[in-house]
């Protein structure tokens, strides 16, 4: 159809059907951007074109490059969602909520073949093999991987051990056979039977379970004691002291939790991460964390499901455990059969799922610190835009500007301001500023002699007012903040960090009157506010601190009748300390400042 006679979007809108189905989304190119599901298609798809406070940024976004809507009409809404999940793998729509993470997991893998193999590997593969993970380090899995060959006298060679290839006598054993890691069925020593009996060990213990093997190496170990073969048992004796250790290091979970899967999910500004724990024979025997685009609809129940679908497919080995644990139900269980979802309210089964949120904190935050390393631009922009959000401003603020009061019981009364841009503090745009107007220790009123300061400054010089100003304190500085800007005419927002008894941030409060905002104490943003506390915190101090050792030094100095301004530079100049001075002997003041200046010195320290 050309463009001329492509009919209006309210045109497309008031000829979709009030029947179920799926409906697509397509920009001017014809490329579909979003795909969707809906109990009535012209209801839903509506919707999107109505003005409403709760459309996110993405759906405004989204909306603006709609220039085409398609439908399916299904029988039903269980249809539509079956179809919609369909659609998004295949097409991957910009807006959607779509997997992001391209991590692959290290497995262990018992390979298919003539007397099996036990490896490691990262390829997931239909090739009638088992595979046990996946685990959530190289270091975990190592460690699993050797104690189970420290254990199970297993091959690990490459050969063909096909029956006929043995058969024709080729191979001869290697140094594997001669310390006793394997038994040598390359020549004939050990049979299919008896080798697959080990492997069922193996397998038992990377499914958690150690009793098999447990049994296994106490029954030989007496028999060749009986057999007064001491060697051979105390080589079985070191392997149950090694089981005995690894049973120890391994997470066991609870005796009555047997078979269990738990997810949880973590969204994060645009991105969320889901984690996933496997737990058989009560013991934890998986661990893994995918990423996800949120989408324009960003719904944390299809987050959660779509996670789940994509762990099972291609992390899961296309199973799930009878009994699920998540932190909400999914938006629906329909491609899950059998399985009995769970969310815990107490007890053992909700500290398993706070062990998969913090699981999942730990991988966030690892990779923001890498993407932090290797993309610091991209970091920057990140942090920039999560301030925007969570403070309604205008624009990413770039330009920061935090300030702090500091005074010893109304003494030496101080302040700093600290500049930050792009997120990176700018050291040289640092100012310290001693307090003229006020007398005695009240910070309202150095806070307001302070900002007016800084800001007629900036505005005489014409120079660039920042994009945010915070305040180190709660709704108080913020208000006196607020004051001086309304005196001066500007309009710069203003934030405030509340710090809890302990001195720490615990609170953000943003606009006038201040308002709560509700920030994770484990996300970046909460870290980059607390990072601009803490250094408006140090370089007030510091500054105080400074100023203080001077004014104590000089006075205690000043003490000496006879000593004036020059004497004492001369003295702090040689002995860097007071103390230095006190402890001089009077042949070495004598030589620096004369006799006269020397004896009062001493006499006034002796004293």
């Amino acid at each position: 159809m050309a463009d001329s006679e492509q009919p209006s979007l309210k045109e497309q809108v008031a000829l979709l059907p009030l029947s179920p189905g799926v409906y697509q989304f397509l920009d001017k190119t014809g490329t579909i951007i979003y795909v969707g599901k809906a109990k009535s298609l012209r209801k839903r798809v509506s919707s999107y074109f109505v003005q409403s406070k709760e459309h996110s940024a993405k759906v405004r976004v989204l909306v603006k490059q709609i220039v085409e809507i398609r439908h399916i009409v299904v029988n039903s809404e269980t249809d539509a969602l079956l179809l919609e999940n369909s659609l998004i793998k295949t097409l991957q729509p910009r807006y959607n909520i779509l997997l992001k993470d391209d991590k692959t997991y290290p497995w262990i893998v018992v390979r298919r073949e003539h007397f099996p193999r036990v490896q490691s590997t990262r390829q997931l593969q239909r090739d009638g093999s088992q595979y046990f993970g996946p685990y959530g380090s190289v270091m975990m899995q190592h460690s699993v991987l050797e104690f189970v060959r420290e254990v199970v006298p297993l091959r690990t060679c490459k050969l063909n051990l096909a029956p006929e290839a043995i058969a024709r006598g080729r191979y001869t054993v290697c140094l594997q056979y001669h310390i006793g890691n394997c038994k040598g069925p390359c020549i004939g020593a050990q049979s299919e039977s008896e080798y697959a009996r080990l492997v069922d060990m193996v397998t038992s213990i990377l499914k958690g379970d150690l009793r098999p093997v447990r049994q296994y190496l106490e029954r030989e170990m007496a028999q060749a004691a009986a057999n007064l073969r001491f060697e051979l048992a105390q080589r079985y004796k070191q392997r149950l002291d090694a089981l005995d250790n690894y049973a120890g290091k391994s997470v066991i979970v609870s005796a009555r939790i047997v078979d269990i899967d738990i997810f949880s999910l973590l969204p994060d500004d645009d991105v969320a991460w889901c984690n996933f724990v496997r737990i058989r024979h009560g013991s934890i025997v998986g661990v893994s964390t995918v990423r996800l685009a949120t989408g324009a609809e960003g719904d944390e129940r299809d987050m959660l499901t779509l996670a789940i679908q994509h762990i099972v497919e291609h992390i899961a080995g296309g199973e799930l455990a009878r009994e699920v644990i998540v932190p909400f139900l999914p938006s629906t269980t329909l491609l899950f059969d059998g399985v009995t979802f769970i969310v815990p309210k107490r007890g053992e089964k909700l500290e398993l799922l706070e062990f998969s949120q913090k699981s999942a904190r730990i991988y966030r935050a690892e990779q923001l610190k890498n993407l932090e390393i290797k993309n610091p631009e991209r970091y920057t922009e990140r942090l920039l835009s999560a301030i925007q959000k969570e403070l309604h401003l205008d624009k990413p603020p770039r330009h920061i500007e935090c300030f702090d009061n500091s005074n010893l019981q109304g003494s030496n009364a101080v302040a700093s301001c600290v500049v930050f841009r792009d997120g990176k503090p700018s050291r040289k745009e640092y100012r310290h500023f001693n307090i003229k107007t006020v007398v005695g220790a009240d910070d309202y009123a150095s806070m307001r002699e302070v900002v007016f300061r800084r800001y007629t400054r900036l505005m005489s010089e014409n120079a660039e007012l920042p994009d945010l100003i915070i305040a180190d304190g709660g709704k108080g500085q913020m208000g006196v903040i607020h004051e001086v800007l309304e005196m001066l005419g500007l309009n710069i927002p203003i934030a405030g960090l509340a710090k809890n008894d302990r001195h720490r941030t615990s609170e953000l409060y943003y606009g006038f009157p201040p308002l709560l905002v509700g920030i994770r104490p484990t996300s970046p943003l909460f870290h980059f506010l607390s990072h601009i506390q803490e250094e408006v915190h140090r370089f007030a101090i510091g500054f105080h601190r400074q100023k203080r050792d001077k004014a104590f030094i000089h006075s205690e100095l000043e003490a000496i009748e006879g000593i004036g301004e020059k004497t004492i530079r001369t003295l702090l100049q040689h002995f860097r300390t007071v103390s230095k001075v006190a402890a001089a002997p009077i042949e070495e003041l004598t030589a620096l400042v004369g006799a006269v200046k020397a004896k009062k010195i001493k006499r006034f320290f002796e004293k």
